[in-house]
This record gives C-alpha cells, structure tokens and sequence, in this order.
C-alpha cells in the first residue's frame, strides 16, 4: 500500500510541472468524483450533501463538501500549497552569447539550491493568455522534451568550484536554450504548437523552468522516493486523497492548495488574500445563516496547514534540534514554534495527535534548533483572514529546495489515512476551552 501511494504519488507530480498544471490536475480528479465546479464572478447556489470547488488565477484552488445535518456545524479544512521554487521566463527572453549560443533570460522564483538546477535536462511549462475575439483566454502549455540545460563551469576553469561557489543569477544561472541562427527565433514558435495557439494570438505567459529528472522509489528496501516539487505536492496529493475519502454529515469538510507560498502568500490567490474567507462566508451566507451563526461555526472550526517539514541529515544531524528530531518513514511532523512561525498550539497538536492515533497513524514532534531561525508556512498567514484553531503538520524531507528532493515511501499513506480520519470527524466547542471529536 506503500508503494502504491507513493507511485500514484509520482504520477500526479508527473502531470504538474507547473502550478496551473498541478491545479488542473487536481480539477480533473475532483470532476470525476462528481464536484461541481463554481466561477466566483457568478452566483453560487449550494445544497446540502453536494460538493463543490472553486478556482483562483487558475493556480490556487478551494473544495468542499457540504454535509446534511448542519444545526451546529463547522468547517474541517486541509490548506497546502503547489507552487515550488524555479526561475522564470522574462518577457524579453532571448539572450546572445558571443554569437554562437541563445540563452533564455529568466528571474528566480522562491529560495532554492541553485546547483541542483545545473547539468540536468529541463523544460518550459505554464500558461499563455491568448486573445480569442474579444476574449483573453488562459491555455496551458507543457514544451514536453528535454529543451534546455544550465551548464556548470568546468573545475578546469574554477579550480576553486569545490570549495564553494557563489551564483550570479543572472550570469551563471541563464539556460542554453539553441545555437545562433540570424532573423530566427523560434521559442515562441515552439510555445504555441505546444499550446494549440497561434504565435500572434499569444498576447502574455507565465513560463517557468522545470526539472525533467523522472521520478523514482530507491534505496536497500524501496524506502525512499524522489522527485521534483515533493515540497509541497506531496502534502497537496495526500490530503486532497483524505478529502475524497472522508465524509462527515455535521460539518463543511474543505480542501485548499494555495499558490505563491514559496514568496510570502501575499498574492490575490495566495493564503495571505480573501480567497479561503470569501469562500467560508459564501458557503455561509448560501446555507441561509446569520453572520454571527459564521462566527459560531469558527469557533468549532479547524485547520490543518499541510507543508513538508526538514528531516535530520544523515551527514549533519547537528542541524536538527538535539531532541525535537524526525525522520522519514517515521510518521507525520507536528511543527512547534515558540514565536509562531508555525500555528501549532497545545490545543491544536492534541487534537491533531488524537486523529493520528484514531487512524492507527505515527506522528513526530519538529522544532528547529534554538539557535537557527527557522522557515514559516501558510498557516499563520491563512489565520490573519479565518481565526480558527489550526496545527502545522508536514512530512519529513531531505533537500528542501533541491530541483530534485527526497522523502519517504511510508509517509504519503500516513497523511492520507490521518487526513480520511480528520474529514470523518465533527469537532464542537461545548464550552470555553472545552473542545470535542466525535464521528
């Protein structure tokens, strides 16, 4: 079962090389489940024991299910996010090199392990805005062949590339894309075959770079799995599985896989924006309840916000906090931060452990060494907007940020049988401070 996941596992990230394709993906798997899609420009008119889902800039993404006995309820909601570090195109792209080579210029997107980008074969995916009569449409595109390549510098020409190298971005990071060739440029040919569009109908894109590294289950045992944008489509998979499976008839069960946390959620369609409120209060207002009904359902609400978390290293275990320490195959991480960086409370973790316990499901406690300063996640950031209970989970990791990073055979499953339970559950706040779980 295991292995199983883990490969259903890989074969989503395989139709995800960028964050519109990964939430595409997931439209696709909830179609055929039977979700109704919703537009937020019209009217919504949601039933009871129906399920929904609603899109954002076509790269984030909001559904749920609307249970049928909703006297007292509340909302059960799973936050993660699809985006992944990667460098962008720029809109002029096309660079010479000593007349010979043509380079495309791109930008970084989030904080990633520029090596890990070198020497590898890569390719183009995103989405184009094309004009279609008075329209301006959204088509995504995947140049799906090894297109470009980042070369490193031979240790013949910097013997010094062994003991450290730091990258200009906008001098060692340029891809090679083709050889010179006057009056021809060809990528934006290449663009709209793989889009369908014709090139003079392209009107703007968003094209980022991507890893065509196949992904693969490794090691003595056929423990460990890697793959490109394990952080954070592993979470993202494996709680939208609990999702489907899950059912409760007391409560709004919502799934979210938001985009733009790897540069601060502060998007429109990221969980710093109105996306997640605006949808909670339409579901509200939709179910003909009053506004402070609303605030009664959060205050029996809870969320869980899915990011992958750091195992210790095998070569540095001195980085990871010498008791707080996880590892993969071991089971969930609850992330713990005293300045909450993470949302993680002695409320929040025990309701959390309590839904690992009743899934037969093993957790771990994460926080980072006292003296390193530690990454945030979209936890805190979605509670500035709905204030409810959360917990910050993930799964354990090595090479956070590589192009190409490493986690797990077990914990995928982990997630998704811990998530089932969590959707299964209603939660009710009988008095201050008083909370209970019950089917």
């Amino acid at each position: 079962m295991y292995i199983k996941a883990s490969k259903d596992l890989i074969e989503f990230i395989k139709k995800s090389p960028s964050v519109f394709h990964a939430v595409d993906a997931l439209k696709t798997e909830l179609k055929s489940e039977g979700f109704e899609e919703l537009a937020e420009g019209k009217k919504w008119n949601i039933q009871k024991g129906s399920k929904y889902f609603v899109t954002r800039n076509h790269s984030s993404i909001i559904a749920f299910k609307v249970g049928e006995y909703l006297d007292d309820y509340s909302f059960n909601i799973v936050a993660s996010h699809c985006d992944s570090p990667s460098f962008k195109i720029k809109d002029n792209y096309k660079i010479e090199a000593s007349k010979k080579y043509v380079q495309l210029n791109t930008e970084k997107y989030g904080g990633m392990i520029y090596s890990t980008w070198l020497d590898r074969p890569l390719s183009v995916a995103g989405r184009i805005i094309a004009k279609n009569g008075e329209n301006f449409e959204t088509v995504l595109v995947n140049i799906d062949k090894n297109l470009v390549l980042i070369p490193n510098v031979a240790i013949h020409m910097n013997k010094e590339i062994n003991s450290g190298m730091k990258y200009n971005e906008q001098v060692d990071l340029l891809p090679l894309y083709g050889i010179c060739a006057e009056g021809k440029d060809s990528f934006m040919d290449l663009v709209s075959i793989y889009a369908g569009v014709q090139k003079d109908n392209i009107i703007s894109t968003d094209l980022f770079l991507y890893n065509r590294t196949e992904p693969t289950v490794w090691g003595e045992n056929d423990e460990f799995m890697s793959s490109p944008k394990l952080d954070n489509l592993q979470c993202a998979y494996a709680t939208l599985q609990g999702f489907l499976r899950g059912s409760n008839t007391k409560s709004v069960n919502v799934y979210c896989c938001f985009d733009n946390e790897e540069v601060g959620s502060g998007t429109k369609q990221g969980a710093a924006s109105t996306f997640l409120e605006d949808v909670l209060k339409r579901i509200n207002d939709n179910l003909g309840k009053s506004s402070e009904e609303y605030l009664c359902a959060l205050a029996s609400s809870f969320l869980i916000s899915a990011d992958n978390a750091h195992a210790v290293h095998p070569n540095h275990p001195e980085l990871s906090d010498p008791t707080n320490r996880v590892y993969m195959n071991e089971g969930i991480v609850i992330k713990h931060n005293a300045n909450q960086k993470y949302t993680t409370d002695a409320v929040s973790s025990a309701l959390f452990k309590e839904f690992c316990k009743r899934a037969d499901v093993p957790y771990q406690n994460y926080t980072n060494r006292s003296d390193v300063a530690g990454g945030s996640t979209l936890g805190n950031i979605a509670s500035s907007k709905v204030s409810i209970n959360m917990v910050d989970i993930g799964l354990a990791q090595l090479s956070m940020h590589s192009s190409y990073e490493t986690a797990g055979i077990k914990d995928t499953l982990y997630l998704i049988k811990a998530s089932e339970e969590f959707f299964n559950s209603h939660i009710t706040e009988k008095s201050s401070g008083v909370l209970s779980v019950t089917k």
